[in-house]
């Protein structure tokens, strides 16, 4: 798929070192071709949980079918 700038994309995977899980959503910042994206990841706060760089498998769009859901930041991971 083709992602774009400010698109908002769900994590497919976790990446505990960012305290993120699969199924967390986040921004398209930057697309770098061929596969690439920058996308940031926030609190219910509106503050930066991460900005990382991820592969276009890393992430799916948002589908229909999909309920938005808070939990809490786990600060041990």
């Amino acid at each position: 798929m083709n992602f774009t700038a400010l698109d908002t994309v769900v994590l497919n995977r976790d990446l505990p070192e960012h305290g993120l899980r699969r199924g967390d959503l986040g921004a398209v910042v930057e697309v770098y071709e061929p596969d690439g994206l920058e996308v940031e990841f926030v609190r219910a706060s509106g503050r930066t949980q991460a900005l990382v760089e991820l592969s276009t498998n890393d992430v799916r769009a948002i589908a229909d079918q999909d309920l938005i859901s808070v939990r809490t930041l786990d600060r041990t991971g």
